[in-house]
């Protein structure tokens, strides 16, 4: 679905070059949902962009959907979320969607208000006065509208609600299910681990890991609490494999755990077990278990190189 070799891209800015994205080797299968996770400015929607057509690579080569991003007749075949949707005016939501789906064509009929149903869209109020949850659902139901082959989704869920939210990845999960492909960026893991079959994770412009989702999450790194109906001994959890940052306070139990959690578990249930709590991974520590300190101060810094 989408094949990338040495893309590359930087910014001038003045005399100076920043990079955008640099070196990306990347594939993307067909009928999977490809998460692209990293934090705000770490690369994503240049490389969205660059999919696109939208801006032009300083250097390397992009195919999608087999065909070079510059063919107007790929631009058909997918369905693009931006990350900063912009809508305005007085038309109403509901008059835009028709006539994107007039000018697309492909578009069955009910189909906009079936999504905008499923979405709690409202599609009488003008484009102007949409909050930004309702901007948010227009932007999706016009992605997915003319079920497109490649969908392309830049931090999709910014402004929704919750239940919302899960009735999105409902979606999503529909959209893989009929065998089309989804590229899905984000920088909330928890939303990108539930839908996803594989996950790349970009930092400072470079690509650090493309991973099976089963494999990051036993890669994990996750704080754990444990708290006993008495004392226990430290030396029931000292040594134990991927523990580290141990700390035991009487009755309580305080780590930190990376990969599987078996041998704590374990541990702990040689004792009464009264409370438990499991913090997920932000961001930042998913990127630790890829880069030594080194490494993440060697990608942090500014290249200085021809635009």
């Amino acid at each position: 679905m989408v094949s990338t070799e040495g893309l590359t891209k930087y910014y001038r800015s003045g005399r100076r070059a920043r990079r955008g994205l640099e070196d990306l080797d990347l594939e993307i299968r067909a009928g999977e949902v490809f998460g692209y996770l990293g934090p705000n400015g770490a690369g994503k929607t240049t490389t969205i962009r660059l999919l696109l057509d939208i801006i032009r690579p300083t250097r390397g080569t992009a195919r999608v959907l087999g065909a070079d991003p510059r063919d107007h007749r790929v631009r058909a075949r997918i369905g693009y979320l931006p990350g900063e949707l912009a809508l305005e005016g007085r038309e109403r939501a509901g008059d835009y969607l028709a006539f994107l789906a007039r000018m697309r064509g492909g578009v069955r009929l009910g189909r906009i208000t079936e999504l905008a149903e499923r979405l709690e869209a409202d599609l009488s109020v003008s484009m102007g006065r949409l909050s930004k949850g309702n901007r948010q659902k227009i932007g999706l139901i016009q992605a997915f509208m003319h079920e497109p082959d490649f969908l392309i989704l830049d931090e999709p869920t910014g402004g929704l609600d919750p239940l919302v939210q899960q009735e999105f990845l409902s979606m999503v999960r529909e959209v893989r299910s009929s065998g089309r492909t989804v590229l899905m960026s984000s920088h909330v893991l928890a939303e990108v681990e539930d839908v996803s079959d594989r996950v790349g994770i970009v930092r400072d412009g470079r690509l650090v890991a493309v991973e099976d989702v089963g494999a990051l999450r036993e890669k994990a790194v996750r704080r754990v609490e444990f708290h006993f109906d008495a004392e226990v001994p430290r030396e029931a959890f000292e040594g134990l494999p991927g523990v580290r940052d141990l700390r035991v306070t009487g009755a309580a139990v305080r780590c930190t755990i990376d990969g599987r959690p078996d041998a704590l578990i374990k541990a702990a249930a040689r004792f009464t077990v009264v409370h438990m709590a499991s913090a997920e991974p932000d961001l930042e520590e998913i990127f630790l278990t890829y880069y030594s300190d080194e490494e993440g101060r060697h990608a942090r810094h500014r290249v200085e190189e021809p635009a």
